[in-house]
């Protein structure tokens, strides 16, 4: 339509129209800049190109109820209430498919994340990345992208083996022994936990062991009892890992000197001060990084490489790894790997994320009252439970330090966030049920007029229900789960006004089957919503 438009305003090039939905109502439905982009290639005001586009749409859009020019040369669009309502049975026959769509056409995608070393429990910095991941994970599935969620599991180098000094000192010092700890030994209680439960099984059978070789014993065994560890608080939490990859294998199968020999073969490899280097700094590096140490032995960015390199061998498109805050100068280097490996820019991408800040009330907390050390992620998790958990650990950008308030993640209020929401959903399985006391079953299609529907409460709930497929691409693509718990509470905050204003149940036949198709449509997208943040939909509370 503004091509027709292009000799009246002698443009040149027209750029690309973007519409945006406004965030105050009385801007309507979309709104657009195209004025003011259109302004520097003609002699006119963007509130005078502005005015001559509405007179022109004004003619040939009729879904619109009314466009209007606003300050400065926006155009808002405010479109008819009925081109709303079909949306309401495809919602309807969708039921939980509704909102899938396919930007990701298929790529196969990894998202790699938490990757706690399997040394001692995980805290609760783990905890965000765990759901912000397993959360970003179920969006792109529904956007189209077919996802794999991998755990690496850092079980080799020099920290195994002092997990295993620290376990065996503690396991001697348990049974009477006089032992001299190491001196960068893991000092936790979990240590003395891990160290009785052998003593518990075995008792004193390895106190007559070389001791080389105990520790060679407990390093197996202590580490598959914390990875274990590790894996059921995650299952507690709800995130299931489809693949876990442990370091080892890639020195094993003798990936990492396979990797290195590659980067040699391709000029970006060379000798300094008996060390191998990277010549990263010739892919934006700030400086060279080492890959073998002057003793022979592999660096942690030599493993990486050779970790990511396949990643790529496996067939992944696309990789997302989700980093805490220690690892941002870390990014850099490896994607100048990337580059060296010859992968496309796009191949690596790293979300960083900032670390959680623990309260109860305004009070911070910084150690366990069990143990007086560190604050474990299970301890929070059997505190608060895994909805509050997982909603208050998306609902912010990972750009941003989280607070998390242990106390107002388990209130029963509406100052909650997560109960407010999953109380909407409560609130709407009540109403049907309700209905179905009074025999009134849901309506078919065929059954309802929906043009009974045409009260604010109604249409601002419908106009809400309609944006999902938005924003699952808008969460997609920005990576940023933590905008669907915005709408969560867009939409529970929606739906309880128009319960107040709006009696679902009455005894106009014709509107209690409109209004009950519209509380099914509600309930069918905030389900999924609460089921891609990983958050129950409970039907009581």
């Amino acid at each position: 339509m503004v091509e027709n438009l292009r000799d009246e305003l002698g443009l040149r090039d027209l750029p690309p129209i973007i519409l945006e939905r406004p965030k105050e109502k009385a801007h309507g439905d979309w709104s657009t800049n195209l004025a003011f982009l259109l302004s520097s290639q003609v002699k006119l005001t963007p509130q005078e190109i502005a005015t001559k586009l509405v007179s022109y749409l004004r003619k040939e859009l009729n879904q619109v109820d009314k466009i209007e020019v606003a300050g400065g040369g926006f155009i808002n669009f405010f479109l008819k209430p009925v081109s709303f309502l079909p949306f309401l049975p495809q919602i309807i026959k969708k039921g939980g498919r509704y909102g899938e769509i396919n930007i990701g056409q298929g790529i196969k995608t990894q998202v790699e994340f938490v990757s706690a070393n399997p040394v001692g429990p995980m805290h609760i910095g783990h905890g965000r990345w765990a759901a912000v991941g397993d959360s970003l994970a179920n969006i792109l599935e529904k956007a189209g992208f077919r996802v794999e969620r991998e755990f690496y599991i850092n079980d080799y180098g020099s920290q195994m083996d002092i997990f295993a000094k620290s376990v065996s000192a503690r396991y001697s010092e348990i049974l009477g022994e006089k032992v001299t700890f190491p001196e960068n030994g893991y000092q936790g209680a979990y240590i003395y936990e891990i160290a009785q439960e052998i003593v518990d099984k075995d008792g004193k059978k390895f106190l007559q062991v070389d001791p080389i070789k105990r520790e060679q014993i407990f390093k197996e065994r202590a580490y598959k009892q914390v990875l274990e560890h590790i894996r059921k608080t995650l299952e507690k939490m709800g995130v299931i890992f489809d693949v876990w990859f442990s370091e080892r294998t890639l020195h094993k199968k003798g990936k990492v000197k396979e990797t290195v020999n590659y980067l040699k073969a391709n000029g970006c490899v060379y000798e300094k001060d008996g060390a191998v280097w990277l010549r990263t700094s010739q892919f934006g590096d700030d400086k060279d990084r080492v890959l073998i140490r002057e003793n022979g032995e592999p660096t942690y960015f030599a493993s990486d490489i050779a970790y990511h390199k396949d990643k790529y061998e496996r067939g992944f498109q696309k990789v997302i790894d989700i980093w805490g805050a220690d690892h941002h100068g870390y990014v850099k280097r490896m994607k100048a790997a990337m580059k060296a490996l010859r992968y496309s820019d796009d191949f690596l991408e790293v979300i960083i994320g900032q670390m959680v800040n623990l309260l109860r009330g305004k009070d911070p907390v910084r150690m366990s009252k069990r143990t007086g050390e560190m604050v474990t992620l299970e301890e929070i998790l059997d505190e608060v439970g895994k909805d509050a958990l997982r909603y208050f650990f998306v609902s912010k950008n990972t750009d941003s330090a989280l607070d998390f308030d242990i106390e107002l993640a388990k209130k029963e209020s509406q100052e909650n966030p997560v109960y407010y929401v999953q109380y909407a959903h409560a609130r709407i399985c009540s109403i049907l049920k309700f209905a179905e006391e009074r025999g009134i079953k849901q309506p078919s299609l065929s059954q309802v007029n929906l043009s009974l529907l045409r009260k604010g409460e109604e249409l601002d709930l419908i106009k809400k229900l309609v944006e999902f497929p938005e924003i699952i691409e808008e969460c997609a693509l920005s990576r940023a789960p933590y905008k669907l718990t915005i709408y969560a509470q867009d939409l529970a905050a929606l739906f309880h006004i128009f319960y107040t204003q709006c009696r679902v149940v009455s005894e106009d036949e014709c509107l209690t089957k409109a209004r009950l198709l519209l509380v099914k449509a509600t309930q069918t997208v905030l389900k999924e919503v609460l089921r891609l943040l990983g958050v129950s939909a409970p039907e009581k509370m």
